[in-house]
This record gives C-alpha cells, structure tokens and sequence, in this order.
C-alpha cells in the first residue's frame, strides 16, 4: 500500500503496483553518495545495516570496500547497541574508542526501526533505501527504490561504498599534502636557524 508521504517519489502506478520515479532517486543516491564521501574523508565511521540472509554479503563487501572506517551489521541490531553502550562494550572502552558510528546506511530500514531510533537518539544521520509502503521521514536521507530487489541493495551499497572509498582517499592525499608541507616548513626553519648562527659567527 503507498504511504501518502511517499507520492512525491512516485512516477504512478501499474495493476495496483507504484512506479518509482528514477528521476527523484537518482539526485538522492548522487547526495547520499556525496554524504558517505564527506564523512569517510573526515575520518568518520560508517556502519551498514542489512538483516535479510541475502543482504549479509553485500553490506560485508561493502564495509570491506571502505576498508577500517567501515563496519557491518548482518545479524540482528542488538537493542541498545548505542544508547546502552556502556553496558554493551564497558565504561573503559567507550572512553578510549569510538564506539557511535558517524553515519548508519540501512539497506531494510524498516525491520530496524529500533536501530533508527537509536541513530536519532545519538545524532547520528541515516540513509536508507526506503519502498513505497514507507514513510521516506523513518530515516534522514532516504533513497527510494524496491527495498525488496537484491540487485537494488547491491546497487545501492556498491555507490556509497566506492564513494566512502574516494573519501578515504581523499584523506590520504589530504594527509600527504599536510606532511610534504610540515616537511617543507621545518626545512625552512632549519635553514633560517642555520643562517642565523653563520650571521653571529
């Protein structure tokens, strides 16, 4: 059944079922996409969520594509993974480690309610693909398309992975370019301090 406020992402509908508009999903994968880039080049976390036993290999490929800044939940969201986390990892390392992630991308929002409400206790954004039967609000950035279609999630994971991939990269070129500099400004100090002591010579 549409949910009302999904028919702004609707094209119509065929034999009772609703047509997606591509042309409303591909601007909002390009930004989700542009969000997983901005995060991972800040060194952020990023976890993806899938729970059906034929989403398990995609969000484990997916985390794997990012590298460490990424994780995956295949199983069950424990409830209270975040907002009890103190019981869940121990006070010691909820101090020394990050424990929140930056940003949570579900590819089945809608069996992980419980971990979307955690999200939004923590202020940590959401993506999600979200079908036509789901209110796009469950989560912040929403992707609309067939939540159902194992090639849609492969899809999807696959663009935002390879974006969380570049922004690692980013970060590295960015960390290269910061110590080439620190480098050359070191030198620099170096030189003037030698040219200071052959003056007082």
């Amino acid at each position: 059944m549409l949910n009302p406020n999904f028919i702004p992402y609707a094209y119509g509908t065929r034999a009772d079922i609703t047509i997606i508009d591509l042309e409303r999903t591909l601007p909002l994968l390009r930004r989700a996409a542009a969000l997983v880039r901005a995060v991972a080049s800040r060194d952020g976390t990023i976890v993806f969520v899938g729970t059906r036993p034929d989403l398990r290999p995609t969000v484990l490929k997916a985390a794997q594509r990012i590298g460490s800044q990424a994780y995956h939940v295949g199983e069950k969201w424990l409830p209270g993974t975040l907002t009890n986390k103190v019981h869940f990892f121990g006070p010691e390392v909820t101090r020394s480690e990050r424990v929140v992630p930056d940003l949570v991308i579900l590819l089945n929002p809608i069996p992980n309610l419980h971990a979307i409400r955690e999200c939004a206790i923590e202020h940590v954004p959401t993506i999600g693909i979200v079908d036509s039967n789901v209110d796009p609000r469950v989560v912040m950035y929403p992707i609309p398309a067939n939540d159902e279609s194992m090639r849609t999630a492969e899809l999807v994971a696959g663009v935002l992975s390879i974006a969380g991939r570049e922004g690692v990269e980013i970060a590295a070129e960015r960390a290269k370019i910061a110590a080439e500099q620190a480098k050359k400004r070191a030198h620099s100090a170096r030189s003037m301090a030698k040219r200071r002591t052959l003056q007082v010579d």
